[in-house]
């Protein structure tokens, strides 16, 4: 289905859902119910139209596009062999990384070695992997899923723990931007439940600031990376000393 048919399709249902019919959006656009039908049958509005409609229902042709790009089906994990290219590839990975985060090709090019031509075929390879659609203009429209997530112990994460991990946390976290906060307490299997649930609401609210702060210049943006995490642990010089 054209993007075309489907914005269509999306302001025919926003008709629906706020009880507006043919008749009544016929009297408000001036012309006749039949006419009206017929637009909407041939799925083909011109954006003056369309842009009436939306008015007519309160909404915005951006509104539509959201409510389009929500209703795609979207990635939440790739693939054991998906996660063992991206991590085989620095750039690969890098491209995808600033992908998944919003960045534009031209962003790509200004900030990183990496010329057009590279950054060409590193964006088809990942279209190719399932990961992005590559556009007209090097365009990127993302097909992952707001709650993606790596595969447990896959590739990806493995690559994390054995580069990145310990690189992360060499820092005193006493920086412009930076937090750090360890705390250690006994606790019972339930409230470590409600603690992980927090933490998990967490990442969904890091992944909705995110998709509100592409609608900004990117020159205010920076990047940023969060890490959350408990498990039942000691630290190992305290560890052996406990009584077996």
């Amino acid at each position: 289905m054209s993007q075309a048919a489907q914005l269509v399709d999306l302001a025919k249902r926003a008709l629906r859902d706020r009880g507006v019919t043919y008749a009544a959006l016929a009297a408000a656009l001036g012309v006749s119910e039949s006419s009206v039908k017929r637009l909407f049958s041939r799925r083909k509005l011109s954006l003056e139209r369309l842009e009436q409609i939306c008015a007519h229902v309160h909404l915005e042709i951006s509104d539509l596009l959201e409510l389009a790009r929500a209703a795609e089906p979207r990635v939440t994990e790739l693939t054991e062999a998906q996660e063992k290219a991206l991590a085989a590839d620095e750039r690969l990975l890098l491209v995808g990384l600033l992908a998944s985060s919003g960045w534009t090709a031209a962003q790509v090019l200004a900030s990183y070695r990496i010329g057009e031509a590279e950054l060409v075929r590193l964006l088809l390879k990942l279209e190719k992997l399932g990961i992005i659609d590559v556009l007209p203009g090097n365009r990127i429209k993302l097909r992952l899923a707001r709650n993606f997530s790596w595969r447990r112990d896959g590739p990806l994460q493995r690559f994390f723990e054995g580069r990145v991990q310990a690189e992360f946390f060499r820092s005193s976290f006493h920086g412009p931007g930076e937090s750090r906060f360890v705390v250690h307490a006994s606790l019972s299997e339930r409230s470590n439940a409600l603690l992980r649930q927090r933490m998990a609401k967490l990442a969904e609210e890091f992944a909705s600031l995110v998709e509100e702060d592409r609608r900004l210049d990117p020159a205010s943006l920076s990047g940023m990376t969060l890490v959350a995490a408990i498990r039942p642990w000691e630290l190992g010089i305290f560890r052996k000393l406990r009584r077996a």
